[in-house]
């Protein structure tokens, strides 16, 4: 059926994302061209792999040596792509290297990086690196709005605020690390000695930022399970002040302490939010890294969510990037809980194949509302545009299949798609909080 096939194309095409997940830094550090030593190692093409890119090198054979010369910003573009090549043909096809090969199309009118081409990616990725040039990706990639999890600070008062809505990050506030503490000490001069102390710095967080936020974050699943299990109060204060001693009179909280202690915050600021209308979203799944994630315990995501999805019925939480490699249970959740969403950000990169079986399985299973499709998972803001290429292309697919095989009406197909892309985020996230400007979506 090639007209109906052109027919999902043109209707995906043309169709906005609001992206609802990414990990910008603010565009002047880019073009001020400020290095950093995490989140913008070099100011040049090897940026564009560092989120991602990077993981599947290791993986496929280069060293790691290698690896951190190819991303160190003091290296020659001819010495770059040498260390590249040989693993460049090892990637490229991968949902990773496919997003970059679509973002070096896109964004540099190259089809490939090569010792032909990327000279002149090197000279146009400085070129390109300019005032204005987030807003220019976003319109390239036909992305109306975009949410941001920052890197940067806890809540970044972004100087784009009205196409770059901000989360607001509780990471810090109940993973309870020595840099967690030194960051909130950082931006607010405050370290606390007992819990008290530190459920005020959290309550001027969200007094401040609550009604600022388009939703709170939280990223713990690397380093725990998601069994947030009730904790009172006084045994949390009693546990408190060893997790945050500097001065060693305290002796350091074994693991199962540590728990509670996260525990304990974790449900404060899952409260907190409800408190505020705000969503919770978590990572769930699959883990950025090479040869440390426990399968087991990613495998037991879904599960181990199960109270708190009961214990907080108001609170809508979104779980992000489909529980991948484990999806199914995901579908489940959402068909079984009434304030559970699914986000396919970062999935559409990790398996392309995949994301595609579960957009084609989640919408002949759970109503149609519970799905957000895009969100580019990115610190470098110029492949948010391959991926959100290869996301339309799992669209297609999935419509495609729905209607040719009678699950879905072909009339009804324009409006999906609208929905799916679009209308869910627009409905569920509070795109125009108060106190701040108002997200206006990119014409």
């Amino acid at each position: 059926m090639p007209d109906l096939r052109h027919q999902i194309i043109g209707c995906v095409e043309q169709t906005p994302f609001v992206d609802t997940h990414e990990h910008l830094i603010e565009e002047r550090q880019r073009v001020d061209g400020v290095v950093h030593p995490k989140w913008f190692k070099s100011n040049d093409w090897s940026f564009l792999f560092q989120d991602y890119g990077a993981e599947d090198l290791l993986v496929c054979g280069m060293p790691q040596n290698d690896l951190q010369r190819f991303l160190c910003p003091n290296l020659k573009n001819e010495e770059k792509y040498s260390l590249l090549a040989p693993y460049w043909k090892r990637i490229k096809n991968t949902g990773y290297g496919l997003a970059l090969r679509h973002t070096f199309q896109g964004i540099y009118g190259e089809s490939d990086i090569t010792s032909e081409t990327s000279p002149r990616i090197a000279e146009k990725y400085h070129e390109f690196v300019k005032p204005g040039f987030y807003l220019d990706i976003l319109k390239r990639s036909n992305i109306e709005l975009c949410h941001v999890n920052s890197v940067q600070r806890t809540f970044m008062e972004s100087a784009t605020p009205n196409i770059l809505g901000q989360d607001l990050s509780i990471l810090g506030f109940c993973r309870c690390s020595a840099a967690d503490f030194a960051r909130i000490e950082e931006e607010t001069g405050r370290y606390p000695s007992s819990l008290d102390e530190w459920l005020s710095i959290i309550d001027e967080y969200f007094f401040k930022y609550g009604t600022k936020a388009v939703a709170v974050k939280c990223q713990i699943a690397y380093t725990r399970a998601l069994d947030f299990s009730p904790v009172t109060k006084s045994l949390a204060a009693r546990l408190f002040p060893h997790q945050v001693d500097r001065t060693g009179a305290r002796h350091s909280p074994g693991a199962d302490d540590l728990k509670a202690i996260q525990d304990f915050l974790f449900h404060y600021c899952v409260s907190k939010a409800e408190e505020y209308g705000l969503p919770v979203k978590l990572h769930t799944g699959y883990l950025a890294s090479v040869g440390v994630m426990q399968a087991g315990r990613v495998r037991n995501n879904a599960a181990d969510l199960c109270r708190l999805l009961q214990d907080y019925p108001d609170v809508k939480f979104v779980l992000m990037h489909i529980g991948y490699p484990y999806e199914n249970e995901f579908i489940a959740l959402a068909k079984q809980y009434p304030n559970v969403f699914i986000d396919m950000c970062w999935a559409w990169m990790l398996n392309p194949a995949a994301s595609t079986r579960f957009l084609t399985e989640f919408l002949v299973a759970v109503p149609s509302n519970k799905i957000f499709t895009f969100g580019g998972d990115l610190v470098a803001a110029e492949p948010i545009y391959g991926h959100a290429v290869l996301a339309r292309r799992g669209i297609v697919e999935a419509v495609y299949q729905l209607v040719t095989t009678g699950w879905l009406a072909a009339e009804d197909m324009p409006a999906l798609i609208e929905q799916i892309m679009r209308e869910n985020a627009h409905q569920f996230f509070p795109h125009n909080p108060s106190g701040t400007h108002s997200l206006t979506p990119i014409r």
